[in-house]
């Protein structure tokens, strides 16, 4: 019996318990996810289509679906928390923990539940408290009148769930571990906990900084590690009350800004499962496949593209990856530079708009997102440029030529034509934010809904088969993103009120006063946080500390997002921490220190392409002045 077919077997013999263990938060993820897809797609509609046939806008009508989109995509990224605990899909810091033999791996996962039981625990405590100050002194929500109470819910039932999630991973953690090695891994854990009843008074910043530290060493995820962090300083020194950790881990999130990061991720899933990425590589192989090294053209082409659907490096390899590496390899090319290719073109998806990081640094340096995404088209485009005229470069070396077929005029229109439901993704999404018709989230949710109906109905390649798995995937990766962002808001208000950016910006200064240098050395921090730390925790950790380094000397907040993110791609692509290369090393099958050698010199063309941005302002400054 095959596995598949084993799993199959298994999932008849569940009993309806079994099954709703398995699937309880899904049912909620994937209804939460088309909800506010459609809710916010309606809210656009109903302002441009239907009140054109009225006789006014109703003000109930017309802001109610962005009200309850809102509070139901908080209680979806909370509630995809338990998921990703069960799938232990979280975002940590392996390095330490790759390297430790198995047994001690095994131990640390003890720990690290343990961690997380403690951050869940107090979540869920606080979260029950506020609701009973709320339930004490009213309040409700602006339209629909909703008492702020029950919006609060979402904390003691999501973060309960976390709980048992946890719980249920220690238990199948202690059957692996033995009795001992659990004990050993759990007196290790309290060891920690020991300075929180000393007597004594730590530094502030030493505590916050050290715990998180430690955390991330121990391989707690990142979102978590920031949490449990503020907690235990909170604890020992009480820089806020500590009732500020159920008030900020709802209200942190409940932005309607931020929404739009689960529709960019929503979108990009669609394409691919919608089959419009597989036509977009068709496309660019049409125009390109006939030149040397005209199948890495494509891909580096589609991956532009791509990335001006999904706004993710790692969503953008993963589906472009798919098709592109077989076949290369299929036609001659080198396993190891296929898989390289794919991994440093996925990077320009975070720089082409829409982007999601761009979207959390916006939020975290309070600027103008369409004006990010403005800035990051033309550095998007060089790095493009730069490993395309590698590629073409290596191919002819290598003498890897494209495939030998007649190319017309009329078969390019034909691929043209083919790929124009895909094409008008980006023109969706892009036009609706720089004609005024669409604030950025409105566009990333009508360019999911478009991606869903032209998946269905169009191409009909999207099904309730497919669909469901997209849906839960879109909802825990973004999901991932929301809880660092709540969690980082909470450490970042210890820091504020410590004035740690403060401390940070006056020491730089004071060592030296030159721009260059001081730019200098900031790169040189990203490229090497970068390659143990995920892009988006550096930015949400970074940005309060690095902005007013930069802002006095006179480095424009949006150009320095640009530096930031482009420094940050570049991680997507350096060991040990490098996710594009992960997903690359997955896809081809080729291995992760292969594909990194096979990388190196694209490596090099973008860091120059990152000096050129540092330095010369106007190539990311040009177009922003387009933006209102």
């Amino acid at each position: 019996m095959t596995e598949a077919v084993a799993t199959n077997e298994n999932k008849k013999k569940q009993s309806p318990l079994q099954w709703l263990d398995e699937n309880f938060e899904s049912i909620f993820l994937v209804g939460g996810m088309l909800a506010i897809i459609f809710l916010i797609t309606w809210q656009v509609g109903y302002r441009y289509i239907f009140t054109k046939f009225t006789s006014g806008a109703s003000t109930m009508v017309a802001a109610a679906p962005e009200e309850i989109a809102r509070y139901i995509f908080v209680w979806i990224s909370y509630l995809a928390v338990p998921v990703a605990i069960k799938k232990r899909d979280l975002i940590r810091v392996d390095i330490i923990y790759d390297k430790l033999p198995a047994r001690i791996q095994k131990m640390s996962w003890v720990i690290v539940d343990a961690c997380m039981l403690i951050w869940a625990g107090v979540i869920t405590y606080e979260g029950a408290m506020q609701i009973t100050r709320l339930m004490k002194f009213v309040s409700a929500t602006p339209v629909l009148n909703i008492p702020f109470w029950m919006l609060y819910l979402v904390l003691p039932i999501a973060f309960g769930l976390c709980i048992l999630r946890t719980l249920q991973d220690i238990v199948k953690q202690m059957k692996e571990c033995g009795v001992k090695d659990t004990a050993i891994a759990l007196v290790f854990g309290a060891v920690l906990c020991i300075p929180l009843i000393l007597p004594v008074k730590f530094p502030t910043i030493a505590v916050l900084f050290g715990y998180f530290v430690i955390f991330l060493a121990l391989g707690v995820p990142i979102s978590m590690s920031l949490g449990i962090a503020s907690i235990f300083t909170i604890w020992m020194n009480a820089p806020i009350a500590m009732s500020y950790v159920g008030q900020l881990s709802f209200a942190s999130i409940d932005k309607t800004a931020i929404m739009c990061i689960p529709f960019f991720v929503a979108s990009g899933d669609l394409m691919g499962v919608g089959g419009l990425s597989r036509r977009l590589f068709a496309m660019a192989d049409e125009f390109l496949g006939s030149a040397y090294g005209g199948l890495a053209l494509a891909t580096v082409v589609t991956c532009v593209l791509f990335g001006a659907m999904s706004g993710s490096g790692p969503a953008t390899v993963a589906a472009i990856g798919a098709l592109c590496v077989p076949a290369m390899v299929e036609r001659g090319y080198d396993q190891k530079f296929s898989a390289a290719i794919v991994a440093c073109a996925g990077a320009i998806g975070v720089l082409i708009p829409p982007s999601n990081p761009f979207v959390v640094y916006a939020i975290s340096a309070n600027v103008s997102v369409g004006k990010l995404f403005m800035a990051g088209i033309l550095p998007g485009l060089l790095v493009a440029a730069v490993l395309m005229a590698y590629s073409y470069w290596k191919a002819k070396q290598e003498g890897w030529r494209g495939e030998e077929r007649p190319r017309t005029a009329k078969t390019k229109l034909a691929a043209v034509w083919e790929s124009k439901w895909a094409l008008m993704v980006p023109v969706i999404i892009l036009g609706g934010i720089y004609g005024g018709f669409m604030t950025p989230t409105e566009a990333a949710a009508v360019g999911a809904f478009y991606g869903l109906i032209v998946g269905v109905f169009i191409h009909k390649e999207i099904t309730l088969k497919n669909l469901i798995p997209a849906m839960i995937g879109s909802a825990c990766t973004s999901s991932m993103i929301i809880v660092l962002m709540a969690m980082a808001q909470i450490f970042g208000s210890i820091m504020s009120i410590e004035r740690i950016p403060t401390m940070v910006a006056n020491f730089i200064l004071g060592l030296t006063s030159s721009k260059i240098l001081i730019l200098m050395l900031i790169n040189i921090l990203l490229l090497i946080v970068g390659t143990f730390m995920e892009a988006l925790a550096a930015i949400i950790i970074l940005v309060p500390l690095l902005l007013p380094i930069v802002t006095p000397l006179g480095v424009d907040p949006v150009h320095f997002g640009v530096i930031m993110v482009l420094n940050l791609a570049i991680g997507f692509i350096t060991p040990p921490v490098g996710v594009n290369l992960f997903v690359a090393s997955g896809i081809s099958g080729v291995k992760l220190a292969d594909i990194a050698k096979a990388a190196l010199p694209m490596l090099g063309l973008m860091i120059l392409v990152l000096l050129v941005v540092t330095y010369f302002p106007p190539l990311s400054m040009f177009l922003t002045q387009f933006v209102k």
